[in-house]
Order: structure tokens, then C-alpha cells, then sequence
């Protein structure tokens, strides 16, 4: 009986074994080049391409070097996942022990802070080296719900055999990103993790939604501090008259304005400091540090014109960012995956992108014209006068530099765009 690949996932509910039997089948043929009974689902054949390309060893378990300790527990007490943790456990572990799986929660690294669930399934997991200071990065352990979706930004589900490493083959894995809701940020992974017999393809839709009620607490949460500081800014606002001036949080998010328009966030420098500062989009400020943010005041005096430099940095499989400097000095941001995508498409083309063709390039839909209006407001509000629109592009004074990682094929390994999938495989190929 022929399967598709989705047959697979189905079956593994009904009968563990004929599923575990197909995909190792699929494994080794695809190991060994030759013709498999049927192709892997594509998020697992990309996986296994970055894996042959990084040379991971499908046969051994090569494990990396726990974290002490100390060091785990340094991370617990400063990772945002720690403000989620009874969410996750309250929406994961019930369930999770009485269908003997193990709950763990990594961060944005793929190391392992937390991991709860079945006692046995626990014993199991310690075999594997899937325990509090592992790194479970894909390129460290191969194809798995941990590293798999941190690379992927996505809810991802690995069967048995569709690990490539030959160990974990007798593991399921079902795991989901979890994101800033503020910048969308990866904070961490959520995984639930068993015996394959234990497993059921409902499992991902599961984790993913209760990965979702976690962002939905850090946005809560987000908000009941900007309220807070709202509240404090009032009376020092008030004493400014018509002074242009902004009270934001740490990260820049906007609690109150005086005598400018609002916007949700003003980009700050990594390390900002009280003083005189060059804040975009508004110019030359005074930074004072207000109640756990920073009133920011804004100056009438001229910018000198010095040219300003641009450098998008897709170096990294997981982490983005774009830092613009000039004759202030300069700043950076981490970039959400889908901004990081539209900053590619506009540095590579400078003459500019309408909102129907970067939906196009986006989507395969030159329709999705709202979606894309939206984004690229948000990523204004940082940029501001940095990038033009009608058509989007860069000003014509900034020189843009595009960092890129060094086997071109693992550029943005997330994104689905068609422009993006062409200059992956173009530097695939070449």
C-alpha cells in the first residue's frame, strides 16, 4: 500500500510500529541516495539537508557539554519564560503524565532549563542526554522538536526515524516556538516529548496552543507594566507644557506622550544611557531614566547631513538583526522573522518594491497588500526616515550592506517567500 507522508503521521496513532518500520525505511534510503518508498515531509528533508551539509553523524550520539548547575539556574531566574512556566505547566502536564510524555521547555539557545512529566519517560530522556543543560540545537543533535523549531519558527513534529540521528529513534517529539510578543523575538521552545507508541498526531496542534496562551500572558503582562509607568510619567509630563517628549520602557515600547504624535515604540540603543542621544525617528534627545524607562526629551537643535550606513546581518540561522549607524553614533535591533524577510527583499532591490510585489514575493499573492501594509508600518516605526514608500525602498543616502551566512543555502531557513526560496536554491546550486 503506497503512503504519503501524512499517511505516516496518521498511522503512527493506529499502529506505532508499521509507522516507526516506513520511516526508518525512508531514512535509510535517503542516507544512503538511494530511492526512498516515499519522500520525508518537507520540514523534515530540509532538516536532514542542513544536517548532511553541517556533518552531523546520523550513527553516533555526540552530545555537547551540560551546563553546570549554576549556570541553568542563572538562566531560569533571567529568561521571560519564567513569567510563562504555570502556563505551560498548567496547559502541558496534566495531560503530558497521564499519556506518559515529559514536558520541556528550552531557551531561545536550545539549552534546557525545565523538564517535567512521567518519572519512566524521564529515566528514558536521561539516556538520550535530554536533560537540564543539554544543547539541543539541530546542528549538535540532529533533526528534533527542540532545535528543529527554533531554525523552522514554527510548530514542528518529529516522528521517530525522522530523526536523523539513528539514537533517537525510538523518541517523538512535538514542539513550538515561543516569541516576544513585543518583537517577535524567539524567547524559547515548548516540547513534548515520549515514546513514539505514546504519541498522536494531535499532539502539535496541542503545543502550539498553549504556546500561544504563554505569548498571549506575556502580552498581558507587557501591558500591566506599561501602565504602570503610564501612571508615573503623568505628573512629570505635565510639568513639560508643550515640550515634545516620550516616556517608553526599557525596550522603547511608548507608556505616554506630550506634544508629539504617539507611536508605539522608538528604537533605543542596546546599552542606552541617560544624556544626549540621537533617537530615530526623532533626532537629537535628552535620556533620563524614569521609574524603570526613560523620558526621552526631544532637542530643536540642527542634525549635521553625514551619510548613514545600513547593515542587515542574516549571518546567523536564528537570530537577525539591522544596526544603522551615523554622525550620532548608532543603534541595532533584533528583527522578527517575517521583518527580517522584507529587509532582505528591499536591499535586494534598491530601486524599491510596491506592496503588490513584495505581497507577491511574500506570499505567491500580490492581493496580500494589507498584510503587508501593516508590516512595513511596523518596521517604520523604527526605521522611520530610513526607508521611503510608494514604492518601499531604502533613502538613496543610506549604503546597505547585507551580511549573509557563509553556505548561502541556509539563508532565512524559516522563510517560505518564493524570493527567498529562489536565492537559497540559487546558492544551493551554484
Amino acid at each position: 500500500m503506497a503512503l504519503s507522508p501524512t499517511d505516516v503521521t496518521q498511522l503512527a496513532a493506529v499502529d506505532s510500529a508499521r509507522a516507526a518500520q516506513v520511516l526508518s525505511e525512508v531514512r535509510s534510503a535517503r542516507l544512503a541516495g538511494q530511492r526512498a518508498p516515499l519522500a520525508p515531509r518537507p520540514v523534515i528533508e530540509q532538516s536532514w539537508d542542513r544536517m548532511l551539509r553541517r556533518g552531523v553523524d546520523p550513527d553516533h550520539d555526540v552530545r555537547s557539554g551540560l551546563l553546570s548547575r549554576a549556570e541553568v539556574q542563572r538562566r531560569r531566574e533571567t529568561t521571560t519564560l519564567r513569567h510563562v512556566l504555570p502556563v505551560l505547566r498548567e496547559g502541558l502536564l496534566s495531560v503530558a503524565d497521564v499519556a506518559h510524555h515529559i514536558m520541556v521547555v528550552a531557551d531561545e539557545e536550545g539549552r534546557v532549563l525545565w523538564r517535567e512529566g512521567d518519572p519512566p519517560v524521564l529515566r528514558k530522556a536521561d539516556g538520550l542526554g535530554f536533560e537540564p543543560g543539554a544543547d539541543w540545537r539541530e546542528e549538535v543533535v540532529g533533526t528534533n522538536g527542540v532545535g528543529t523549531t527554533a531554525v523552522e519558527r514554527r510548530p514542528v513534529q518529529v516522528f521517530a526515524s525522522e530523526h536523523f540521528v539513528r539514537t533517537h529513534a525510538t523518541w517523538t517529539c512535538a514542539g513550538a516556538p515561543v516569541t516576544d510578543p513585543r518583537d517577535g523575538r524567539l524567547l524559547g521552545v515548548v516540547d513534548v516529548s515520549g515514546p513514539l507508541e505514546t504519541m498522536h498526531p494531535a499532539t502539535l496542534a496541542w503545543v502550539d496552543s498553549v504556546a500561544k496562551l504563554a505569548e498571549a500572558r506575556l502580552r498581558e503582562l507587557h501591558l500591566c507594566s506599561l501602565e504602570q509607568l503610564r501612571a508615573t510619567a503623568a505628573p512629570v509630563l505635565a510639568r513639560l507644557g508643550s515640550s515634545r517628549a516620550v516616556v517608553v520602557d526599557r525596550d522603547g515600547w511608548t507608556a505616554a506622550v506630550n506634544g508629539m504624535p504617539y507611536t508605539d515604540r522608538i528604537a533605543l540603543p542596546k546599552s542606552l544611557s541617560a544624556g544626549r542621544r540621537w533617537l530615530p525617528p526623532l533626532g537629537l534627545c535628552a535620556v533620563e531614566p524614569l521609574g524603570g524607562g526613560w523620558l526621552v526629551r526631544v532637542t530643536e537643535e540642527p542634525v549635521p547631513p553625514e551619510a548613514t550606513r545600513i547593515v542587515l546581518d542574516l549571518a546567523q540561522p536564528r537570530r537577525w538583526s539591522v544596526t544603522v549607524s551615523g554622525w550620532a553614533g548608532s543603534w541595532s535591533r533584533e528583527l522578527s522573522p517575517r521583518h527580517a524577510e522584507l529587509l532582505y527583499l528591499l536591499a535586494l532591490h534598491r530601486t524599491g518594491r510596491s506592496a503588490a510585489g513584495l505581497a507577491e514575493d511574500l506570499f505567491g499573492d500580490p492581493n496580500r497588500t494589507v498584510t503587508v501594509r501593516a508590516e512595513m508600518s511596523r518596521v517604520r516605526r523604527y526605521l522611520g526616515g530610513f526607508l521611503e514608500h510608494r514604492p518601499y525602498r531604502f533613502c538613496e543616502a543610506a549604503e546597505v550592506e547585507v551580511l549573509l551566512p557563509d553556505d548561502p543555502r541556509d539563508l532565512l531557513p524559516h522563510s517560505a517567500a518564493s524570493a527567498v526560496a529562489g536565492e537559497r536554491a540559487a546558492g544551493g546550486t551554484s
